[in-house]
């Protein structure tokens, strides 16, 4: 029987809690080191898995039996972090947003093709049951040529918010379109391709975190012409995500992705012009089961030497994206990208 491969977890706050049983679940995997610089924090992530803790991150860059890192850290520290992994041979799945700026991003997914590692981005979304399914049918032509997206991923701002790291523009590259609208445009390049067309507005109305927003709206268009819009809220005051796909066929609906958000669901509807318009929903029930899937297939891409679904370049086109809609609503302007 082979040796388990080591894993270290830099961060144990509350991703390293979601993210900790899906590796534990795995027979070819052990997390042999925890890393935290609350000692405390990380004692208790790593109690149940007799790992090592730790409160300086180098240690897991020192230990060469370590073969993949976790950073789950702050944004404004995974670019060192990443770096110094995959110089280092480990293979690396980092937190989205993938780091504080562009030019990081941009040194991380380097990094990771001059070491032949897998870089991968916290794209957890894309490993949803309904998300998935709905990939399928889409790359099966069940809604014909898509028309337009639509997408809103909201939750309720908490007191003492603008206290907290996300709220500090020193640390994280945006608000909450940065937070959350991220994974809609992701999901959104990776059913429509790359954007050639981004434009956006962004307001800070209710939650005192300028200048950052607490609302984000970002319009953009694919290089085939299909427009979609995201809308990131944090006065949205029962939790909300869906995500929609509409095309000459009919359309592509998820909502929900369980627990405060409601049950995951597939809607899924063709047209029909001369037939009763019709539609199947299929509803997902259960425990969130988009991490233990994206783990797995980390450990897919790390085996095979592959690239990850939701992969380092994947998390950089995405703040490009994000960072593009920030710029056209400072300058009241489109932005356009060249991808030739």
């Amino acid at each position: 029987m082979s040796a388990k491969r080591k894993v270290a977890i830099i961060g144990a706050g509350l991703q390293a809690g979601r993210r900790a049983p899906a590796i534990a679940d795995d027979s070819s995997y052990e997390i042999a080191l925890v890393v935290d610089r609350h000692r405390e924090r990380a004692e208790r992530l790593a109690k149940p898995h007799n790992a090592v803790v730790e409160t300086d991150w180098q240690a897991a860059i020192r230990r060469p039996d370590i073969n993949a890192v976790l950073v789950l850290t702050y944004p404004d520290s995974h670019a060192e972090i990443s770096i110094a992994a995959l110089e280092s041979g480990k293979h690396v799945l980092c937190e989205k947003p993938l780091s504080y700026s562009l030019e990081e991003a941009r040194a991380m997914t380097q990094a990771a093709k001059r070491a032949g590692c897998v870089l991968k981005c916290g794209f957890n979304h894309r490993h949803h049951p309904a998300v998935v399914r709905a990939r399928e049918l889409f790359a099966q032509g069940a809604i014909g040529k898509p028309a337009f997206g639509r997408g809103r991923y909201g939750i309720a701002g908490r007191t003492g918010l603008h206290l907290e790291w996300r709220s500090d523009p020193k640390i994280v590259p945006g608000g909450q379109l940065m937070e959350q609208g991220v994974h809609l445009v992701d999901l959104f390049r990776w059913f429509l391709g790359e954007m050639t067309h981004v434009t956006g507005m962004m307001s800070t109305t209710c939650w005192p975190i300028a200048p950052l927003e607490d609302n984000g709206f970002l319009l953009m268009r694919s290089a085939d012409g299909v427009v979609s819009s995201v809308h990131a809220s944090l006065t949205q005051w029962i939790n909300h995500f869906d995500f929609e796909i509409y095309g000459e066929k009919g359309s592509l609906s998820v909502e929900g992705l369980g627990a405060s958000y409601g049950v995951e669901k597939l809607v899924f509807s063709q047209h029909d012009p001369r037939g009763p318009f019709s539609y199947q929903t299929t509803e997902y029930r259960g425990g969130d089961a988009s991490w233990k899937a994206e783990w797995t297939e980390f450990a897919r891409a790390v085996a095979e030497r592959d690239e990850p679904l939701g992969n380092g370049v994947d998390g950089l086109r995405a703040m490009e994206v994000v960072d593009a809609a920030y710029a056209a609503s400072r300058s009241g302007t489109t932005v356009r990208f060249d991808r030739a």
